[in-house]
């Protein structure tokens, strides 16, 4: 599979690539600086390039068979759009070229994912320090909802720096759930193994550690 990674210089964008790269599949990385992935690897494409940018967006979709998401943004007192405006070009690529399969990382607080991180968290920390991220990742979930591609929303729990453990929970209905930690090599781990999955097709899953 030919697998696009917006977010490839760190976290789980970086870690989707070079698990992407282990499983065998041909991946174009992009992060807007540099990109940590070492070797030469012939399945390897590495392009520096802003998501809000939206020429550059459809210059690099077509041709793969998969795009995964997963950028992120510092929270501030200022109004934050990159989620959903890179996003909106991404979705517009892909329908413009053919490419259906979309994964995008989200997180705890998201849409109906809201009041699932325990008590400081959803009172607290989301609303008073998160509360700008979120409500743009909230618009970026809506376009993905109603972009008709094969899409998946993954929203991790807090996220570590922990081993991949191939070991972690996946929740669909959120009932009594309260999200725990999961690692960052996790959460790649379930979305290379998504990738070829139909099931995951239009779902939301909420990912945490084992118990």
């Amino acid at each position: 599979m030919r697998v696009l990674v917006w977010g490839a210089s760190r976290g789980v964008g970086l870690l989707v690539a070079q698990q992407a790269l282990e499983a065998g599949h041909t991946v174009t990385a992009v992060a807007r600086r540099q990109i940590p992935l070492g070797g030469c690897e012939s399945t390897l494409t590495m392009r520096r390039a802003n998501i809000e940018d939206r020429f550059s967006v459809q210059s690099l979709v077509a041709g793969h068979d998969a795009v995964v998401i997963s950028i992120g943004a510092l929270p501030g007192f200022t109004p934050v759009y990159s989620f959903s405006l890179g996003t909106s070009h991404v979705i517009e690529a892909m329908q413009r070229a053919g490419v259906r399969r979309l994964v995008v990382v989200t997180g705890i607080g998201a849409g109906d994912s809201r009041g699932h991180g325990g008590f400081l968290y959803d009172r607290l920390f989301l609303p008073f320090v998160l509360g700008r991220v979120y409500r743009d990742k909230d618009r970026q979930e809506r376009l993905v909802r109603e972009s008709q591609l094969d899409w998946t929303l993954v929203r991790p729990g807090f996220l570590t720096h922990g081993p991949r453990t191939a070991n972690y929970q996946v929740h669909t209905d959120l009932r009594g759930i309260k999200a725990g930690k999961i690692s960052r090599a996790d959460v790649a781990h379930f979305i290379i193994h998504s990738l070829n999955e139909r099931c995951w097709y239009q779902q939301s899953p909420l990912l945490g550690c084992a118990v």
